[in-house]
């Protein structure tokens, strides 16, 4: 077949030659050629209907097999998008004997991918992104010659498909291991296609966009046997789209008389007597099912509804023929090419995915609802899945039938977890035909909870907010337990869209409704109103209602909401910076939730993320840390998917604190694309946002990484105050400092704090924020305010009773006494930051404490103590992976062991090895702006230039430099002046 003459998946021999292509082909040899060896780990193939994806797959795949690759190709297709992991499951199960003798890793693929159900138990059985990581954990022990997976028609994927390629493509396996995508331009989701986009970027993803085939090709080797005129007639109207080109080549044979010497007959004559311009593809291809025989054309429909289920036995059990009069029948239309066999001689297809499209619609609706129920009932009769019947059931059903629902139901409970948008899809179905009437009233409403659930899971936040809306507006009796559930459910997904106001006028409402409501439910509702307060950082408002409700929970004898209220208090305690009020409610949380069994709190494990938290705060890293596995266990393996960022994230801040910067930054990046799925701006931001920090140690000094996430943060959180929304703000103001712009510090932080009161900043961490305050006073030579910001952060580290916030205003006292050349009192107050970091095991704070505190140290004539600090702080910022710390160790190392005594004349030392000179004409025009105190906006005015651009040329100074701030690069510069004055 020609370069493109179908899109079809089957590797089907025909007589049209493989042309054009050849810069294509080029490309995907050297991908081969570097498989293993860095070069790109994913190939995207893109392009119209008919312009030759497939067929380049085929020829793709013929070069990688003669390479002794091993191949798996799989593919998605219109019918099939209900049905989870299709492309996937198409895939392996072309794992044969051989095939796995070759890679044994891949048998311990999750089943669901390879289209059985899962087993409870296995990795990722109750989480999809769990199941991703394993896939790609199988995936990354590959090895010999290589393997190549090609997912054709991705576009027609299933979201749960989609959503694995996706973590593919930004997690690339370190193996021989190529992954291939085809799909049409503009019809994937847009996350898809941004990760597609950026790994083309990053060089991780080679994309390949096909074009027309060229005249020459087409006449010439395609059309050879007309008249060059004709064929050129034929190849204008295709223009250049090789499936319109054949199907025009077919019609065009077919219309004319043998060849003879008298033939004249015209190029435009085409079946029917049209002419060939007025021919759309839609019609060519019909006129090939026109001459097909009763029993042919009820075959070709019996395929198109079947799918790659096809066989000569289910196209017989549908369409009601004798299985010889069926094979008879196949064998005409495989003549005709209209039927192929299927990938791997898996079942019979039709020739391409459009001539399926244009059958299937034809076919007489009622007609082709029985044809579904008959292959539902024999996959049934076949032991199938209730997955695999799903898919025929709900094009079959169109009225009530309990037996099918049944199905549908349960294979949307078995695949809530793992692709929880297909298990909204059947529950819709189901909801659409279940009778409005009184006895169908309670089994309605259940069934809306577990859509409302599933969508939940998908980022459908609105669409679940209506859906429980209704079943809570639902006439008649009240199961009180039920919509209780409903209410709780409604209410965690206000909160999640940031609707902290509606979320508690709902709770309150539920509980003035029903005043003598069981004391559990009221309970339930209380706790919901300190969720929502606490996530708003309006704990104080609830405060007695939630006190209430952990009373009630203790007379009730109920230890799991007793936990939960507990660890709530404890939380709230914690934030608003009553430190000993906390403790004294974290501990007894403590001792209960370890002494409940991982059972008991299946059902709802938000306790172990709250007390983590709490534990955090509270600066209790080692405890804190192990609730936070305990309940990311229980999460993965429950599907409790909207609480895996919350735990994966309070394990990453422990990790940044006690400087495992490296695992900090793998569990942000795990928490990223489930913030994303979730469809929560705030959990987004505040996702995004610590990702960010993490980043700028995690970077070496001046890379830009850090600010672009810190800036997708900020924009995420919007406008919002809360907790989440706040801390993300905060994270900006770092990653403003660290680019050199303590103006913008300043702003965010006052603006994220309300104003220069702050209150809108936690309390329990702001001293680390008047730290950033205090240093940013000074880089814009604002002392005085320095000096406030540095009384304050100790004044309120001091009413906390916390190390690492007594760390943070210590160093912010010494920075003020360096700026005023006291290097002896700096170096004592960073020494003692260092001292208060070890009390609390917050490694990365000790690290930058001590080595902030080496030159000094040296400069206030203590030699031997500059060294121990600076080599203790350069050993841990080493061994925790703090680039940005180690980038500071290198940076003072001269002025701790080469007899510089202060901060300036170590700049000087680095002026001596001219890294100014690396700058060019344009970064040294706006570092010489810099020295002179200008910010980055107005340096922007100046030059005429966006405030982003000049950001990116400052980003650009900072690597060359190695300045580690803005005061730093202004010090360069001045002392460059001076070193050229005469």
């Amino acid at each position: 077949m020609v370069a493109g003459a179908h899109d079809g998946p089957q590797e089907h021999a025909d007589s049209a030659p493989f042309v054009s292509r050849a810069a294509e082909i080029g490309r995907l040899d050297s991908v081969l050629a570097r498989l293993g060896a860095g070069g790109p780990a994913v190939v995207d193939v893109t392009g119209e209907a008919g312009i030759g994806k497939s067929r380049l797959l085929v020829e793709f795949c013929a070069r990688a097999r003669r390479r002794g690759l091993t191949v798996l190709r799989g593919r998605a297709t219109e019918y099939e998008r209900h049905s989870p992991f299709r492309p996937f499951a198409d895939a392996f199960a072309d794992l044969d004997r051989r095939a796995l003798a070759a890679f044994p890793a891949l048998s311990e693929l999750s089943p669901v991918l390879r289209g059985e159900a899962e087993e409870p138990g296995r990795p990722g059985a109750g989480d999809r992104f769990g199941l991703y990581q394993a896939t790609a954990a199988v995936l990354g022990r590959v090895g010999g010659a290589g393997l190549v997976v090609m997912l054709d028609d991705l576009h027609w994927a299933d979201p749960a498909s989609l959503e694995l390629v996706d973590h593919l493509v930004r997690h690339p396996v370190p193996a021989p291991l190529l992954l291939v995508v085809s799909r049409r331009d503009r019809q994937i989701p847009a996350g898809v296609a941004t990760t597609l986009a950026r790994g083309v970027d990053t060089g991780a993803v080679l994309r390949l966009a096909l074009g027309p085939l060229g005249e020459r090709d087409c006449v010439e080797e395609l059309a050879f046997d007309l008249p060059r005129p004709q064929a050129a007639e034929l190849y204008a109207v295709s223009e250049g789209n090789p499936l319109y080109f054949l199907a025009l080549l077919q019609a065009r044979r077919g219309a004319r008389l043998p060849r003879t010497p008298s033939s004249t007959a015209p190029a435009s004559a085409v079946p029917g007597g049209r002419n060939i311009r007025s021919v759309d593809l839609k019609a060519l291809l019909i006129d090939e099912l026109s001459p097909l025989s009763p029993l042919e054309r009820r075959t070709v429909e019996a395929a198109a509804v079947l799918g790659d289920q096809a066989t000569p036995a289910m196209i017989s059990d549908l369409t009601g023929s004798g299985v010889a009069d069926t094979v008879e029948a196949l064998r005409r239309l495989m003549r005709r090419d209209l039927v192929r066999p299927g990938q791997g001689g898996r079942g019979l297809v039709l020739r391409h995915p459009l001539i399926r499209t244009l059958v299937h619609e034809g076919i007489d609706p009622w007609r082709r609802e029985e044809f579904h129920r008959r292959a539902a009932a024999e996959l049934a009769r076949a032991g199938a899945s209730v997955v695999e019947q799903a898919h025929h059931l709900e094009q079959a059903l169109t009225r009530w039938d309990p037996q099918a629902a049944t199905v549908l139901v349960e294979a949307a409970e078995q695949t809530a977890m793992t692709a929880p948008a297909i298990s909204a899809h059947w529950l819709e179905v189901v909801l659409r035909l279940l009778p409005d009437t009184p006895e169908h009233r309670s089994r309605r409403r259940e069934l809306m909870l577990l859509r409302a659930e599933a969508l939940g899971l998908t980022g459908g936040l609105r669409e679940s907010r209506k859906l429980l809306h209704q079943a809570m507006d639902m006439p008649g009796e009240d199961d009180d337990a039920v919509r209780t559930s409903a209410v709780a459910l409604c209410a965690l997904m206000e909160r999640r869209l940031g609707r902290y106001p509606e979320s508690d006028a709902l709770l309150r409402r539920e509980l003035a409704r029903t005043p003598g409501r069981p004391a559990a439910q009221t309970v339930e509702l209380r706790l919901g109103l300190g969720f929502s307060a606490l996530s708003a950082a309006r704990y104080p408002d609830v405060r007695a209602e939630v006190t209430e409700a952990l009373a009630t929970a203790r007379s009730l004898g109920d230890e799991v909401r007793e936990v939960r209220a507990l660890a709530l208090v404890a939380m709230g305690e914690a934030y608003e910076g009553d430190m000993a009020a906390a403790r004294g409610f974290a501990e007894p949380a403590a001792q209960l939730a370890d002494a409940l069994t991982d059972d008991d709190l299946a059902g709802l494990c938000d306790p172990l993320s709250r007390l983590a938290w709490a534990e955090v705060f509270l600066e209790n890293y080692t405890t804190a840390e192990r609730h936070a596995d305990r309940g990311l266990e229980i999460a993965r393996r429950t599907g409790q998917l909207y609480l895996l960022p919350q735990f994966l994230l309070c394990k990453a801040h422990v990790h940044f604190h006690t400087c495992r910067i490296t695992t900090a930054l793998e569990l942000a990046d795990e928490a990223e694309p489930i913030a994303r799925a979730l469809g929560s701006g705030e959990l987004l931001a505040f996702t995004l946002g610590f990702r960010s920090q993490i980043l700028l140690q995690a970077r070496p000094p001046g890379d830009p990484g850090a600010l672009a996430v810190a800036e997708e943060a900020a924009a995420a959180a919007g406008t919002s105050d809360s907790w989440w929304a706040s801390l993300a703000s905060c994270m900006l103001a770092y990653a403003a400092y660290m680019a050199g712009d303590p103006h913008r510090v300043r702003d965010v932080l006052l603006r994220a704090g309300g104003g220069s009161d702050l209150r809108r900043l936690q309390p329990s961490v702001r001293p680390n924020f008047l730290e950033l305050l205090t240093v940013a006073a000074l880089g814009t030579g604002d002392v005085e305010e320095a000096e406030r910001w540095a009384e304050r952060a100790h004044k309120e580290a001091e009413q906390l009773h916390l190390p690492a916030q007594r760390g943070a205003a210590l160093r912010s006292h010494a920075q003020i006494a360096a700026h005023r050349g006291d290097t002896a009192a700096a170096a004592r107050l960073f020494a003692e930051a260092a001292a208060e970091s070890v009390r609390s095991g917050a490694v990365l704070r000790e690290a930058q404490s001590l080595l902030l505190g080496a030159p000094l140290a040296k400069a206030a004539g203590d030699g031997p103590r500059a060294a121990a600090m600076w080599h203790r702080g350069s050993r841990l910022a080493s061994q925790g992976g703090a680039r940005l710390l180690a980038g500071l160790a290198e940076l003072v190392h001269p002025a701790v062991f080469e007899g510089s005594a202060t901060p300036v004349e170590q700049l000087e030392q680095l002026d001596q090895a001219d890294s100014l000179a690396a700058l060019t004409r344009r970064e040294r025009e706006i570092a010489e702006l810099v020295a002179v105190g200008l910010t980055s906006q107005a340096i922007a005015t100046k030059l005429y230039l966006s405030r982003r651009t000049v950001e990116s040329h400052l980003s650009r100074i900072y690597r060359k430099t190695a300045a580690p701030s803005r005061a730093a690069l202004a010090s360069m510069v001045a002392g460059r002046g001076r070193s050229q004055r005469p």
